[in-house]
């Protein structure tokens, strides 16, 4: 009985120093262990420059990480934009705060190459590079809406937004045209007759008449019966003989070379 008693008493206090011993752990040990007592309050670093931002952090006992460089039009460079952990949290003493930051005011990016690929595919990798379709000029060439040149060379890096101009096919050159006869027709008449055989006006000469009236065809060059389609023709037109101008001296010129 005795020996009973001796035993029941070993169990009972072993039971007892194990809850004492677990009470001791959770309540003493664990959170010191765990600096438990100690947790910091993130502070809210959006918004602001990014020194300031690692001076606040260090202040509180922090750590921080550049996670991410992004462009928001709506903050100066080098501004924070966004925080991991979020302001408010309760972390740990010596935590990392996870920054993502603005990126310079004025973003460059890369030109692509476009030549050879289509007006549309050209537009599409334009914009998906961040820049803008300029002024698109036509010229010569056999495969139509095909790039033929860039305003801005392949890999140059430009301001973000930059708008590339584009000389795109028309299509024509593929063959000879006869060309129509313009002389003595007005310039406008000449113009209209040349775009329908597909050939293109280039340079404009006038030249003083006394027996022609003003804006008629009187003379092209080259002076050849067919042209290759989409060709420039060079006309010279008729003006007003004696047409006087007045130069920026005062003087009056007459365009026939007297000047009075």
């Amino acid at each position: 009985m005795q020996k009973t008693k001796k035993i029941y008493f070993s169990i009972g206090g072993v039971v007892i120093a194990g809850i004492l011993f677990l009470l001791l752990m959770d309540n003493v040990i664990m959170p010191a262990y765990t600096n438990y007592n100690e947790g910091v309050t993130v502070p809210n670093v959006s918004q602001i420059s990014l020194e300031d931002a690692k001076q606040e952090l260090t202040d509180r006992g922090l750590r921080y990480e550049l996670a991410e460089r992004r462009s928001n039009e709506a903050y100066p460079a080098d501004y924070v934009i966004d925080q991991t952990p979020a302001a408010s949290k309760i972390v740990k003493p010596d935590r990392k705060v996870y920054l993502t930051v603005n990126s310079e005011a004025n973003p460059t990016v890369k030109v692509p190459e476009v030549v050879d690929m289509s007006l549309r595919n050209a537009r599409i990798q334009l914009q998906n590079a961040g820049l803008s379709l300029g002024t698109i000029s036509y010229e010569s060439s056999r495969f139509k809406n095909s790039v033929l040149r860039q305003s801005v060379p392949p890999q140059t890096v430009v301001p973000k937004g930059t708008s590339i101009d584009l000389a795109v096919s028309d299509g024509l050159g593929e063959k000879l045209v006869a060309i129509p006869e313009i002389k003595g027709l007005r310039l406008a008449e000449a113009q209209q007759k040349l775009r329908e055989k597909g050939l293109r006006v280039g340079e404009i000469e006038y030249q003083p008449s006394k027996e022609v009236s003003p804006n008629i065809i009187l003379d092209y060059s080259p002076r050849d019966d067919q042209l290759i389609e989409g060709e420039r023709l060079k006309l010279i037109v008729s003006e007003r003989y004696g047409n006087q101008e007045e130069t920026e001296s005062g003087a009056v010129v007459d365009t026939t070379g007297a000047r009075n």
